[in-house]
């Protein structure tokens, strides 16, 4: 029996599923092992365990972020292959939700209160770059990834350095992050003007700052 073609509505119940599960719930991933999972948790004082839930709690905020960034350009996307491909990052993007918010759970933290607003916002910045174009989608998408790589960086150098399960959660997804960007590159994702580059990197900054303390 030949398989239906989604529609639009179809597409539309599926990622409403996955907001949900997204914000509230547990989505599907791709059945990684968590690279945390090996190592034995070190001894962190109460300051180092602080400073650790502070950027875990971001880094998850981050990744409802970019969840919610997938699903909207593969909502409006005009292609079924670059849908695939959103979809394809999306489920790698599960398991670093899934990792982080494990991590935070174990050092008895909580994640940002505010990831409905993160999601809501960034699903309708999806879809508007999807409206746009596939190239420009892509492109996007590449850029948010290059600002997610240097985000993650910067909080490889700030966690406390006995935190080697963080370390090990974000060394994996800085290189999930590196081979969404080249894929979409190498998709036909066109290089996106220097002031949206800006506008991304002063909502990146917003976010951030919040999520740490929320």
């Amino acid at each position: 029996m030949q398989e239906r073609k989604q529609t639009f509505i179809d597409r539309l119940i599926t990622h409403t599923d996955q907001a949900l599960r997204t914000v509230f719930g547990e989505p599907a991933g791709s059945g990684r092992e968590n690279p945390a999972e090996p190592l034995v948790d070190q001894g962190l004082s109460t300051v180092e365990k602080a400073k650790s839930i502070r950027l875990m709690r971001v880094n998850h905020a981050g990744e409802v972020c970019a969840q919610a960034l997938y699903q909207g350009q593969a909502l409006t996307a005009h292609h079924h292959e670059t849908r695939q491909q959103m979809k394809q990052a999306a489920i790698e993007e599960n398991d670093h939700l899934a990792w982080c918010r494990q991590r935070i759970s174990e050092l008895g933290g909580h994640t940002s209160l505010l990831n409905p607003l993160w999601y809501t916002g960034s699903l309708a910045i999806g879809a508007a770059s999807g409206l746009l174009g596939d190239k420009w989608s892509l492109g996007f998408l590449a850029e948010t990834e290059n600002q997610v790589v240097k985000h993650i960086e910067g909080h490889l150098q700030q966690l406390p350095a006995g935190d080697g399960k963080s370390h090990a959660i974000l060394e994996q997804m800085k290189t999930d992050e590196a081979r969404h960007k080249a894929s979409a590159l190498n998709a036909g994702g066109s290089a996106l003007p220097d002031p949206v580059k800006k506008m991304m990197s002063l909502v990146s900054r917003v976010m951030t700052s919040t999520a740490s303390r929320i």
